[in-house]
């Protein structure tokens, strides 16, 4: 049969989740939307880890994203008929189980499918992690989804890999890429897959200047992304005809931003130098990846940990009206007094209030007229942060300030996660490729370096003449993207002209960081600069505590810490405004 795709030299990559959740429909819509070879699914965050942990505690037979087998109901079929295969890391902790069950379905629906899986990433039972760990996952490579689809794999599945091994291997396999010759095309497909990883975050989704995109409309539903790759590396980020969102310069830079740091994106396939990547408009919702250099990967593997932390409880107590400060002055002093009480066998061992000034006076509906005080607490042990505490605050219900109610009844609190990172030898990882007709192949790790020779700061660009300046919201010209790392977090900011970058550049240091986002004021805050894309990268150091699944605050995975700062006032030069 004849290649009708547009191009048989390119390889067409398309994205159908960025998370355990992400829209159900999408796998359809990217299998019946326009040509693919291969279709995509990310479906493990840190946090989903812990999730999947405390599904294996129930059932050891579960540890899998069970949506992506829902999915295959219908899309095996038509990725089946369409010649696409589907990679994905929907496995888990469990891609074996995984792999069984997705046989199963082929079976039952009568779609003739050859599926594989790759495992050894799953390092719980190797050593010792110490107390109430309940995952332990390597973030693997690429190399072993190739294996598989070198073998005929129409589905692969996987547990722990990075979200740009999704893409990493599918292109190592299609193109032949193979050794340190090919550090520079692996990298170009590491930087197209962090592109791709996240859906529709490339396509519009939770993008900085959505507003000015037909006021919101063009991003209501916005379509998920794909990428034509090269043989060189080079790649396009753009989506399927007639589907919602836009992909220009901009929405590429934000999703290149997310959750990334320094000139150096280090992974288990190849170092990508994320401050070699040229961007080019390359026609409508067409983004031209080109110039991205690679590097030898670190001879170490990142091992995200997940365990119970320990107990929280949450009360939120909503305060109307008038003596706003007083009412919440009182509500704290008796729970105070509770938990000190006679009885009670102790307090919390972490108790945490807040209060947010949601309130406005003369407001002409009750819930613009109240404010919300938050009580947060954390113990070791379940008692602690239970009865005693959701007790203390249903018997004040008659006799504390006027007006008072809760959010939600309290209840008996619940466990959280803690997240940790660790570093193990990547020649002590059993990669492994378990191929369609069982055989398993050991991947051979890269050629890898030690530390290598830090990247020269890069010259800043001539700082705009002086002028006239106007006290202004810095989004106004400013754009941000920010994520979670464990317990760090992420903010990247970027312009739009060149103009704009000679005054940011300049303008954002560290110091106005952190004094634009107090919260950040004590932390370790290190600023990267990224000329090539007119942007600067801050990393803040834990400011998201033990991670995402402790909760440690407001926002707990960062992801509106961007807009906070972009909402925050400075001097800009009226030119740019």
């Amino acid at each position: 049969m004849p290649d009708t795709r547009p191009d048989p030299g390119v390889l067409r990559i398309g994205n159908a989740s960025g998370f355990y959740g992400d829209r159900f429909d999408a796998l359809r819509e990217m299998l019946t939307g326009g040509p693919l070879d291969v279709v995509t699914g990310d479906y493990l965050a840190e946090l989903t880890m812990l999730i999947l942990g405390r599904d294996r505690l129930k059932n050891s037979a579960s540890g899998y994203a069970k949506t992506f087998l829902r999915q295959l109901e219908e899309g095996l079929g038509l990725a089946h008929e369409r010649g696409v295969r589907i990679v994905a890391n929907a496995g888990g902790l469990n891609p074996a189980g995984l792999a069984a069950a997705v046989r199963e379905l082929a079976e039952r629906v009568g779609v003739p499918v050859r599926v594989a899986h790759v495992e050894g990433d799953d390092l719980l039972t190797t050593r010792d992690w110490g107390e109430g760990v309940l995952t332990a996952n390597a973030y693997l490579g690429g190399a072993g989804i190739a294996e598989c689809l070198r073998a005929g794999a129409d589905v692969v599945v996987t547990g722990r890999v990075t979200d740009a091994a999704l893409v990493t291997g599918p292109a190592a396999a299609h193109f032949g890429w193979d050794g340190d010759g090919a550090f520079d095309m692996v990298a170009g497909a590491v930087v197209a897959g962090h592109v791709l990883e996240c859906g529709t975050q490339a396509t519009g989704g939770n993008y900085a200047f959505f507003a000015a995109h037909d006021g919101g409309d063009g991003v209501r539903r916005p379509g998920f992304p794909l990428a034509e790759l090269h043989a060189d590396g080079s790649a396009v980020i753009t989506k399927h005809p007639g589907t919602g969102g836009i992909v220009d310069i901009g929405t590429v830079t934000a999703q290149l931003l997310y959750e990334t740091g320094g000139a150096r994106y280090a992974g288990p396939d190849v170092t990508a130098r994320l401050d070699t990547v040229r961007l080019t408009q390359d026609g409508p919702d067409r983004v031209r990846i080109s110039g991205v250099r690679g590097e030898a990967p670190p001879p170490t593997l990142k091992v995200g940990l997940n365990r119970i932390g320990g107990w929280r409880n949450e009360i939120v107590f909503v305060l109307t009206g008038l003596d706003i400060d007083a009412k919440a002055r009182l509500v704290r002093d008796q729970v105070a007094d509770a938990l000190a009480a006679p009885g009670v066998n102790k307090p919390p061992a972490e108790i945490r209030w807040e209060l947010a000034r949601t309130d406005k006076a003369d407001a002409d509906t009750e819930e613009t007229a109240s404010a919300l005080l938050r009580l947060v607490v954390r113990d070791s042990d379940p008692d602690a942060v239970g009865r005693a505490v959701s007790g203390a605050a249903v018997e004040l219900a008659l006799g504390s300030y006027p007006g008072f109610h809760v959010t939600a009844p309290p209840g008996r609190g619940a466990p959280y996660g803690v997240f940790e990172a660790a570093y193990v030898a990547a020649d002590d990882v059993p990669h492994t490729a378990v191929l369609p007709d069982g055989t398993r192949i050991r991947v051979p790790t890269p050629v890898r370096t030690g530390p290598l020779e830090p990247v020269p700061g890069p010259p800043l660009p001539d700082p705009l003449p002086a002028g006239p300046t106007r006290r202004a919201p810095l989004g106004l010209v400013a754009g941000a993207r920010s994520g979670d790392k464990g317990g760090d977090a992420n903010v990247g900011v970027w312009v739009r002209t060149d103009a704009a970058w000679r005054w940011l550049a300049h303008t954002l240091t560290v110091e106005l960081f952190r004094e634009l986002t107090p919260e950040c004021q004590d932390l370790m805050v290190v600023r990267h600069v990224l000329p090539h894309l007119r942007a600067l990268n801050f990393t803040v150091q834990g400011l998201l505590g033990e991670g995402v699944a402790a909760q440690a605050r407001f926002d707990p995975q960062a992801k509106a810490l961007g807009e906070w700062l972009r909402s925050r006032h400075v001097d800009i030069p009226e030119v740019l405004l």
